[in-house]
């Protein structure tokens, strides 16, 4: 049996860690409101996810693997807080579902198991907000990322 097969991840086991980014990125957004740059919103979510003592890894290079290579290119999550969650930040008009899949295809290639996909040019924040489970991560307290 692949990891995973047969097993749904749990969404509440991600709440409290999910409600602790959402509450970093609502301080950051209190303070700066809409209109700024992702690099902005980015760069303050930062000191916010430290002052709350949550672990983070910014711009980790995720390598693209084709029918079993390695394929010389990477792609750069925005944050992995307690290598479980994917933090994925927008500035942008509207989320739409190009952004939904490109989070689901971030999970997929981490095997985390839950994302957020973030978008601070919004009136109220968690207008802006979706959050996701990765469909083929297992259920487990210790799921964490899978990457290199």
């Amino acid at each position: 049996m692949q990891p995973g097969a047969g097993m749904r991840v749990d969404p509440s086991e991600f709440n409290e860690l999910t409600g602790q980014i959402l509450g970093a990125a609502i301080e950051v957004h209190r303070a700066l409101g809409a209109g700024l740059l992702e690099s902005i919103y980015t760069s303050c979510l930062h000191f916010e996810l430290s002052a709350r003592n949550l672990r983070f890894v910014a711009q980790r290079a995720v390598p693209i693997v084709y029918k079993g290579m390695t394929v010389d290119a990477r792609y750069r999550v925005d944050l992995i807080v307690e290598d479980r969650i994917v933090v994925e930040v927008k500035s942008v008009e509207a989320l739409s579902s190009v952004h939904e899949s490109q989070l689901l295809t971030y999970l997929a290639l981490t095997e985390c198991p839950a994302g957020l996909l973030i978008n601070f040019n919004v009136r109220r924040l968690m207008d802006g907000v979706k959050r996701m489970l990765n469909p083929r991560a297992g259920s487990s307290r210790a799921g964490k990322c899978q990457i290199e």
